[in-house]
C-alpha cells in the first residue's frame, strides 16, 4: 500500500463517525494504524455477515463533509480477546465514541460479556478513492411494485376546498 493511500485511509476513516462494514453501517475507532469496531448483544450493533476472526471485510467510508462515499478498503479482522490489553486499551477510546450508554459504568463489563471486538487492518490499496470511483451511482435498483406515485387532483378538489374555507 502506498504511503498516499494509507493516509488518505487513515484521515477518513479517523474523521468518519460512521462506516459500512460488509454492507452494515457502523460506528467505530481509528487507534493506531487499525479500525476497532464493537458488535454483538444485546443492545449494540449487529455483527455484519462475513465479519470473523481471520477474514476479510469490506470497509467503505463516507465524507465526513458531503456525506458521499469517500474510500473503500479491504482489511483482515482480527477478533481480540477480553482483557488483553490491546482490548483494554480499544475499549477506552470506544466508552469515548458510545454514546447514550444507559450503563456507561459498568459497560466494558458488559462488553467483556457480551459482545465480540474487531481490529480491521487495512490490506492493499483501496478498491476506491477520488482518483478512482465507479461511474455509477452505487444504489441498488428499485424492485418492481404496483405502487404509484400520486394521481393528478380531483377536478372538483379545489372548489370542495375554497367552499370550506369560506365557511371557516
Amino acid at each position: 500500500m502506498t504511503s498516499e493511500h494509507a493516509a488518505l485511509i487513515e484521515e477518513a476513516t479517523r474523521k468518519s463517525g460512521l462506516v459500512w462494514v460488509n454492507g452494515l453501517a457502523l460506528w467505530h475507532a481509528w487507534i493506531d494504524g487499525a479500525m476497532y469496531v464493537l458488535c454483538g448483544g444485546p443492545t449494540e450493533q449487529p455483527l455484519p455477515a462475513g465479519l470473523a476472526d481471520g477474514a476479510t471485510a469490506s470497509v467503505t467510508v463516507r465524507s465526513k463533509d458531503k456525506g458521499g462515499r469517500l474510500v473503500s478498503w479491504q482489511g483482515r479482522a482480527d477478533l481480540l480477546a477480553p482483557g488483553s490489553d490491546p482490548w483494554s486499551a480499544a475499549v477506552a477510546e470506544l466508552r469515548t465514541k458510545r454514546l447514550n450508554s444507559a450503563d456507561a459504568d459498568t459497560v466494558t463489563d458488559r462488553w467483556a460479556r457480551e459482545c465480540a471486538l474487531f481490529r480491521l487492518t487495512p490490506q492493499g490499496d483501496p478498491a476506491e478513492h477520488p482518483a478512482a470511483m465507479p461511474g455509477g451511482s452505487g444504489a441498488a435498483v428499485p424492485l418492481p411494485t404496483p405502487a404509484t406515485t400520486r394521481q393528478p387532483i380531483p377536478a372538483g378538489l379545489p372548489r370542495l376546498l375554497a367552499r370550506r374555507k369560506a365557511r371557516g
